[in-house]
């Protein structure tokens, strides 16, 4: 029965964000429309489109080769796993000890060098200069990425997120300055991965400035939807890790009741409406930076994860 009762709470975590995926871009995007005074699209548009690309046909290029036609496959399960091992509702399901905050950087990693290959397989130029960018982004992204999972790890003693959400959630944490750098750290490489403003506008596809759009310029049909579906994935996956390592009250633990378990679901889904309300009125208030601005952007994210990981190691209590 607790078997039983493992799967299926471990199987509702893995629907949940595949669910709530579409809806906080579609949420994201009704705010930014709200607060500059626009209509907008409905808050279900990232469903909508998702079907109506699913219902299309897949037009390759004649040069594309079987790489070009699995990679969306690949990005697609990559990200899902590593979205779905980020704890949402509950702590400790069947699958936490695999929750490993390498592990998650590793499988966004390998997703992002098969986006890059499929940018460059056809051979246009605009997927190069996106993969081009993507690679200079990733670059400066997971030392920073890295180095920020070792100032948590030295801070909460281990890099499993269960462990790591466990001793964020008790008394035990207090005010901490590397914290505080690493959060900062965290929230920049978030927007930097997920294409957001500054580093990225997601809502034009501007040659000259494109980064990730780029990339899949030249898929079509359940392709493209497979690709989108991962960016919002993606996109989940960063603001649930920022609610688990930062803001880990109220996550039920594997035994709890289901009313426990419910509770911990509906607070779940008030992080995730405050941080994507957070998201908007941040990409609202700044402009989109010039892509020679991004190593800079991303050089400040490096330097506070090595400044957090230092003042960890040097003074123990900050």
């Amino acid at each position: 029965m607790n078997e039983l009762r493992d799967i299926l709470s471990q199987g509702a975590q893995m629907s949940l964000v595949l669910g709530l995926a579409p809806l906080l871009t579609g949420f994201v995007r009704k705010v930014k429309a709200r607060l500059l005074r626009r209509r907008g699209p409905p808050l279900l548009q990232p469903y909508r489109d998702l079907i109506r690309l699913m219902r299309k046909d897949v037009v390759l290029a004649d040069n594309a080769s079987w790489l070009f036609r699995v990679i969306p496959y690949l990005i697609f399960s990559g990200t899902w796993v590593a979205a779905s091992l980020v704890p949402t509702f509950g702590n400790g399901l069947l699958f936490s000890w695999t929750a490993d905050l390498i592990a998650i950087i590793a499988l966004l990693g390998s997703a992002r060098f098969f986006q890059a290959l499929a940018g460059m397989d056809v051979g246009t130029a605009f997927g190069g200069i996106g993969s081009s960018r993507e690679v200079m982004i990733a670059s400066l992204a997971e030392p920073a990425m890295l180095i920020t999972v070792f100032s948590v790890a030295m801070i909460a003693g281990s890099t499993q997120l269960a462990n790591v959400a466990e001793f964020m959630g008790s008394d035990a944490v207090g005010l901490r300055v590397s914290l505080g750098m690493a959060f900062v750290a965290l929230t920049i490489m978030a927007l930097a991965e997920n294409a957001r403003i500054p580093v990225d506008n997601p809502a034009t596809h501007l040659e000259l400035t494109m980064v990730h759009e780029a990339m899949v310029l030249e898929y079509s049909g359940r392709h493209l939807a497979l690709i989108d579906l991962s960016s919002q994935l993606k996109l989940l996956l960063y603001v649930s890790l920022i609610a688990c390592v930062f803001l880990p009250w109220g996550m039920a633990t594997a035994d709890a009741s289901v009313a426990r378990l419910v509770f911990g679901a509906l607070l779940y889904l008030g992080k995730l409406t405050l941080l994507g309300f957070l998201l908007a009125v941040f990409e609202t208030s700044i402009a989109k930076m010039r892509v020679f601005r991004i190593p800079e952007f991303l050089g400040a994210a490096l330097m506070l994860a090595l400044l957090a990981t230092l003042v960890r190691f040097v003074s123990g209590s900050l």
